[in-house]
C-alpha cells in the first residue's frame, strides 16, 4: 500500500505560502477533502485550518495540514500525516515549518527553518540526518503544492491565462506553471459543477512525479465563492481524487458547509 501513501502524501504536504499576496487562508478559515482512489470510496481524508497565535509576544499565522487513510483502506493501511506551517501576518514570509507521518513502523519527521536575512533555508530530517541540507530560497512566490492550489482561487485567472510558482516538495523547489485550461462541468461532492480547471506543468525539465508522466488537476468554482472543489492526481498507479466536503471561512462558527450546500 506504499502507493496509496505516495498519493495521499502529494495531496497533502505540509502547507507553506509566501508571497506579497493574500495569503491562501484566513485565520479561522478551514477546508475538509475526502480522498477516493480507484475502487476505495473515503480511502482518506484531508484537513486545513488556518489560526492566529502569538509566540514570544510575536504574531503568526499557523496553516495546519492533517491527513489519514480511512475505511477498508485504513485496515489494510493506517496512515497519518500532521503538518505545521507559520508565517509573519504582516509580510506573509513563512517562517518556518515541520511534517510528520507514520505508516505502521514507517515514520517521517522534517522541519524547514527560513532565513531571510541569508536567502536560505535549513532542511532538516529529524530521522535521517543524512538528508539534512540548506536551501536557496527562490525570488518571488514559493509554497507547498495543495496550499499553491488553493491560493489560486484568490489569482482570478482567466482560460488561457497562466502564473508561475515555485513548490515546495520535501526538501526541493519545483518551478511549476498553473494554466487556466477551460472551463467544464465536474463531479463533485454535490453533483455537477461548472468549474475552471488549473494545470501545473513543470517549468524546465521534469522531475519526481512529472517525470514520470504524472498529472495534477484542481477546478476551482465557476461562481463567486470561487472554492478549489477537487483536486485530481494522475500516477502510473490510478488517479486519486479528492472532493471538498466542507468548507467554513473566517467568519463562520465552523459548521458552515460551503461544498455540499
Amino acid at each position: 500500500m506504499k502507493i496509496l501513501r505516495w498519493i495521499i502524501f502529494c495531496l497533502a504536504l505540509n502547507s507553506a505560502v509566501h508571497a506579497q499576496t493574500s495569503s491562501a487562508l484566513n485565520p479561522g478559515e478551514s477546508y475538509t477533502y475526502s480522498v477516493s482512489w480507484g475502487p476505495f470510496f473515503g480511502a482518506g481524508e484531508i484537513s486545513l485550518a488556518a489560526a492566529a497565535e502569538t509566540k514570544d509576544g510575536l504574531e503568526r499565522l499557523r496553516i495546519t495540514t492533517r491527513t489519514r487513510s480511512r475505511g477498508v483502506i485504513r485496515a489494510l493501511f493506517p496512515f497519518d500525516g500532521s503538518g505545521d506551517s507559520f508565517f509573519d501576518p504582516h509580510d506573509g514570509r513563512l517562517l518556518e515549518a515541520n511534517a510528520t507521518t507514520q505508516a505502521r513502523s514507517d515514520k517521517t519527521d522534517a522541519s524547514i527553518l527560513f532565513d531571510y536575512s541569508t536567502a536560505k533555508a535549513v532542511y532538516t530530517d529529524h530521522l535521517k540526518p543524512k538528508r539534512n541540507t540548506t536551501l536557496a530560497v527562490p525570488e518571488g512566490q514559493f509554497s507547498d503544492f495543495i496550499t499553491t492550489l488553493i491560493q489560486a482561487r484568490r489569482w482570478n485567472l482567466s482560460p488561457g491565462q497562466s502564473r508561475e510558482v515555485y513548490v515546495l516538495f520535501d526538501n526541493e523547489f519545483y518551478h511549476l506553471n498553473i494554466i487556466a485550461e477551460r472551463i467544464e462541468k465536474i463531479s463533485t461532492a454535490n453533483g455537477r459543477k461548472s468549474a475552471l480547471l488549473l494545470m501545473p506543468r513543470m517549468v524546465g525539465k521534469p522531475k519526481g512525479m512529472f517525470r514520470k508522466g504524472g498529472e495534477v488537476r484542481v477546478w476551482i468554482a465557476d461562481d463567486a465563492s470561487r472554492l478549489p472543489l477537487r483536486f485530481d492526481v494522475k500516477l502510473q498507479v490510478g488517479t486519486a481524487v479528492a472532493l471538498l466536503t466542507e468548507h467554513s471561512d473566517a467568519q463562520s462558527t465552523g459548521v458552515a458547509v460551503a461544498a455540499v450546500q
